[in-house]
């Protein structure tokens, strides 16, 4: 059954192959950080957690260094017209179909992973046609991956090192911790207090850790769970649903999203990292209080 393990490996030979190029480049410090990443992918769960401990404290080694160097410049095809852009309709189309038909539990398909599967095999066969319709060079996917890779640096694997740092504060007992600071700093019986610290806390923590997924179980088990949930009687729907979407708001103002923020300026060329954050403060801000108001009516009404 085609599961994680799948994922792990196209990605972990993705890095591979950015590895080998920069290393053909001359690039040691690139390659040995991408090779590093590469190897985490396809061999994390034989090295045992040790050797994944030494694994990130290399990779943090290397990116701390200032050994890393961008690549070439882009190639010189161009683009044709806007057509360039329909390859990708393929890879929400495939997403969909394999999240809607590999559904039973017979399937060639693992059902938990069947959306992450078919969100990769979309991007593959997205590239293939591109590849088939362009015909460039059988390097140029690769390298202009890398690119934008190299472009990005360290921060490219943020979201990765961000959910386990979240995975790690929930079993730190963070959560509880914190819960016992916001009871004693929440007026007693104020649901709105508590709707309000909820959702900003989910705001400022995915601002922190960078991902709305490693916030939600930490705000969840401080605030959610023990005083909108059980001590006022919340709506458990509401309170989860609208939590991320307040994490949210707090996935727009923050680098420490990389894939969101500093992926498109890079793509853009804009002269400020930071400018796409920039820009979507002033939705952010107004939106995370719709979400209070929203969890107070739904969620207690």
């Amino acid at each position: 059954m085609i599961g994680l393990q799948f994922i792990y490996t196209v990605a972990g030979v993705m890095f591979a192959l950015y590895a080998l190029v920069s290393l053909y480049d001359r690039r040691p410090a690139n390659g040995a950080f991408w090779a590093l990443l590469a190897l985490s992918f396809l061999a994390g769960d034989r090295i045992a957690d040790v050797g994944n401990g030494v694994l990130v404290l290399a990779l943090v080694a290397l990116a701390a260094s200032g050994a890393m160097r961008g690549g070439r410049a882009g190639t010189d095809e161009r683009p044709r017209g806007r057509a360039i852009f329909l390859p990708m309709l393929i890879v929400p189309a495939v997403a969909l179909i394999g999240a809607l038909a590999f559904r039973g539990p017979n399937a060639l398909v693992d059902p938990k992973n069947a959306t992450l599967v078919s969100l990769v095999a979309g991007a593959l066969i997205a590239l293939a046609v591109t590849c088939a319709w362009l015909r460039p060079a059988p390097s140029t996917p690769v390298r202009e991956g890398l690119r934008l890779m190299d472009s990005i640096g360290w921060a490219a694997i943020l979201p990765q090192m961000l959910a386990s740092l979240g995975a790690i504060f929930t079993l730190a007992g963070v959560g509880q911790v914190v819960g016992g600071l916001v009871d004693h700093a929440i007026p007693a019986g104020s649901i709105i207090g508590a709707v309000a610290v909820y959702a900003v806390g989910m705001a400022l923590f995915t601002m922190v850790i960078g991902n709305a997924f490693a916030a939600f179980p930490v705000m969840l088990a401080a605030v959610g769970l023990p005083l909108l949930i059980r001590r006022y009687g919340g709506d458990p729907a509401a309170v989860a649903a609208l939590g991320m979407l307040a994490g949210f708001c707090g996935t727009l103002m923050t680098p420490m999203a990389a894939n969101f923020n500093i992926v498109p300026a890079v793509l853009l060329d804009l002269s400020d990292r930071n400018g796409v954050i920039r820009a979507q403060i002033a939705t952010a801000l107004p939106l995370l209080a719709v979400n209070i108001a929203i969890l107070y009516w739904f969620g207690f009404g």
